[in-house]
């Protein structure tokens, strides 16, 4: 595996994307199907030009690997390495002009996600990394990726996409994580992972998550120091519930609660 070409890739597929998605972004007449048979889970053209775009160009740069796309589902491969795509994380916020859905690109091998990145496209931010890389660039530059390591539950803030995590029993030992904690916040989608990374936030804890979902914040957040697994405290990168953490002591405390209470 060339390191260099991988991660130039990478940058590539989420300029791409960058360039097909912000034109819909905030625009007029915004419209969405609903991908669900119950409730809403919304794609737009966005989330399928963008993937589009990516697969695009690993076609031409890549043919030998494996894609999974949340779109456009999976595409086998010869390299033994899979890119694992999400062109818009967070489609519902996208849709309420939030800036807190973004792009998510992962290398994955047969051990998992080994390189990833966290895009947000109108803010200009894009947090990568692999390959000994833990970096993020933006409005204010370009520095080092580092989560804040590990310090008392009882001083962490804690963040979940939606407050109806999941099935009872989940949605339980979130509420139980909560109690613990000081400050829950929600509706971040992708973008909690990258504060996980970036040093602003503790812990993040969802259920009901697909591969997509998944990969790059396990690659981004890893890289900058931090952990994260399922609630059993196993890997996590095929989905399902996921605990990520900046610290050992912040991880533990969540994984203690979660098994008492959901099980």
């Amino acid at each position: 595996m060339t390191s260099d070409i991988i991660v130039q890739t990478a940058h590539a597929l989420a300029d791409a994307a960058r360039e097909a998605i912000l034109p819909f972004f905030r625009s007029e007449g915004m419209l969405a199907d609903n991908k669900a048979g119950t409730g809403f889970d919304p794609v737009t053209e966005a989330d399928r030009a963008a993937e589009r775009a990516m697969r695009e160009i690993l076609a031409e740069r890549r043919p030998q690997d494996g894609i999974l796309g949340e779109e456009y589902g999976e595409t086998r491969g010869e390299s033994g390495l899979t890119w694992v795509l999400d062109p818009i994380d967070g489609t519902r916020g996208f849709l309420s002009g939030t800036p807190t859905w973004g792009v998510l690109i992962a290398v994955s091998d047969e051990t998992g996600p080994v390189y990833g990145l966290i895009d947000q496209p109108y803010t200009g931010e894009r947090f990568e990394g692999g390959f000994g890389r833990a970096e993020m660039q933006g409005p204010q530059g370009r520095r080092a990726l580092a989560t804040l390591g590990a310090r008392p539950l009882s001083e962490a803030i804690l963040f979940t996409t939606f407050p109806e995590l999941g099935s009872e029993a989940e949605r339980d030992g979130f509420a139980a994580v909560a109690r613990e904690v000081r400050l829950t916040r929600y509706g971040m989608d992708c973008y909690a992972y990258a504060l996980v990374a970036a040093g602003q936030i503790d812990l993040v804890i969802e259920a009901g998550l697909q591969a997509y979902d998944i990969q790059a914040p396990i690659a981004v957040i890893e890289a900058a120091g931090g952990i994260v697994t399922d609630w059993q405290g196993r890997p996590a990168h095929q989905g399902g519930r996921a605990v990520a953490a900046a610290g050992p002591e912040q991880h533990a405390a969540a994984l203690e609660i979660l098994s008492k209470v959901a099980g």
